[in-house]
């Protein structure tokens, strides 16, 4: 429930509110000198500032208690623990009796009865990302490939040169907005993914929607290709190498990557907690009443999400390359 993988295996834990998060990181090649200002780097990437972004702002400080002798990881478990500091948990008490739209306060109420840690969205909080990308970011280190992601699109801009503007007026609005994510790793080897359960889009999917608010992903042209025929979305060869002239597949053909460049985009949606005033059934008095959320949150939470998702695609692909000098 909380572990991901087979030979690079990722164990998160902690809530937004608690005392701290963290990760336990199994698999991590023996001798691999991380560089960890390439990790904060990352972690920077997802850390608010820019319009349009929670004004809680945590240091992130890494706190690395074993797998790591002079420098080099030593073979055995990673442990990186973060500390939450920048709490407020009063703004959420309101949430245990009026549940938020679009959230996971009412699911999580039922599923653990009660017993669930609400402050801060809990379990189910974003702050577990920050855990998520130390993995990929020690993920990335051990891999030959090159990892990018861009915003294409959040809301109905595709300008995103004029993106502060356009987060400001959602923002003046009480309002949020989602948007599209489009990761690519280049330098990619052929062979990575196993069939039938393991293949690589499968896991790809698995550990994407595991980052909160995703809610679409696809692989290379995905579903735009509705309106394609086949002779059109084909991917053709030119060389003994397997590069195709297209790349509709977006890298992978029958679940295995075929060398060409993995393309994946992701739809991330408009954050739940607005400051617009919504309505929502209030369980104390047994019938719909209008409430403010309250808090501090994300305008546009995929302006962040983007090393997130990268990061986590580099945990997938670090799993299934260790696969494949095995098999």
């Amino acid at each position: 429930m909380n572990t991901y993988g087979t030979l690079f295996k990722v164990t998160l834990y902690g809530e937004s509110h608690q005392d701290a998060i963290g990760v336990v990181i199994d698999g991590v090649m023996p001798g691999l000198k991380i560089n960890w200002d390439l990790v904060n780097n990352d972690l920077k990437l997802r850390r608010p500032g820019a319009v349009g972004t929670t004004p809680r702002v945590e240091k992130d400080e890494l706190i690395v208690t074993s797998g790591i002798f002079n420098g080099y990881a030593t073979g055995s478990p990673i442990h990186v623990m973060i500390k939450n500091e920048n709490v407020i948990s009063k703004d959420y008490s309101h949430l245990v009796k009026q549940p938020r739209p679009g959230h996971a306060d009412f699911v999580a109420s039922i599923k653990y009865r009660g017993y669930h840690d609400y402050r801060g969205g809990g379990r189910f909080s974003g702050r577990l990302t920050t855990p998520l990308v130390v993995a990929g970011a020690i993920a990335k280190q051990m891999l030959p490939f090159e990892f990018s992601h861009k915003l294409v699109q959040v809301g109905n801009l595709k300008d995103m040169s004029k993106l502060d503007e356009y987060l400001r007026e959602i923002h003046e609005k009480g309002e949020s907005v989602g948007g599209i994510i489009e990761l690519t790793v280049k330098n990619m080897t052929i062979g990575i993914g196993e069939p039938m359960f393991e293949k690589l889009e499968s896991k790809i999917g698995q550990m994407l929607f595991t980052i909160p608010a995703v809610k679409g992903v696809e692989i290379g042209t995905g579903f735009d290709g509705v309106e394609m025929y086949g002779s059109e979305f084909n991917d053709v060869y030119e060389d003994e190498t397997g590069k195709t002239l297209t790349n509709h597949s977006g890298g992978v053909s029958g679940g295995i990557s075929n060398g060409n460049n993995l393309v994946v985009k992701v739809f991330v949606k408009p954050t739940s907690s607005i400051g617009k005033k919504q309505e929502s059934f209030n369980f104390e008095t047994n019938k719909k009443e209008t409430f403010e959320v309250g808090g501090r949150h994300d305008t546009a939470i995929v302006r962040r999400a983007g090393i997130v998702l990268e990061n986590a695609l580099a945990i997938v692909l670090a799993d299934l390359y260790l696969w494949s000098k095995i098999y």
